[in-house]
């Protein structure tokens, strides 16, 4: 995906819960080099994980359980991996890959198809317009 921001604006939005709560179905997540946690707009723990990349503003590499559906937490953690590479003319070029899905064929299911394809087009909407997709 292609998003006319700056390689530190598409890292804030996908690091702090301020940013992710606006375009991530209102989860605040929080991604530094100690873990990766996403909370619920009541607080609620909707899941964490160990994050094993974090190379700020280019790449972010952390572990996906999937807590707010007791199916999905009963399967075993994934990886999402988030690239970032400068383009030309003020854009950047986004790659998201969620892997080591093998043995978690529910959380498969919910993030793709307008899983991740949702969470991505509101963080290009809201980084080109400033506004959230709705």
């Amino acid at each position: 995906m292609f998003i006319k921001a700056s390689p530190e604006r598409i890292w804030q939005a996908i690091t702090t819960p301020e940013a992710t709560e606006r375009y991530f179905h209102r989860a605040r997540i929080t991604n530094t080099r100690d873990g990766h946690i996403a909370r619920g707009p009541d607080g609620s723990n909707w899941g964490d994980g160990a994050v094993t990349v974090f190379d700020p503003p280019r790449r972010l590499v952390h572990e996906w359980r999937s807590l707010y559906d007791p199916d999905l937490a009963e399967e075993k953690t994934s990886r999402v991996t988030w690239e970032i590479e400068p383009q030309d003319g003020g854009y950047c070029k986004l790659t998201l890959t969620h892997d080591q899905l093998d043995d978690s064929p529910k959380t498969a299911e919910s993030v793709f198809g307008d899983g991740w394809m949702f969470v991505l087009s509101g963080l290009k909407t809201l980084l080109e317009t400033g506004e959230p997709l709705s």
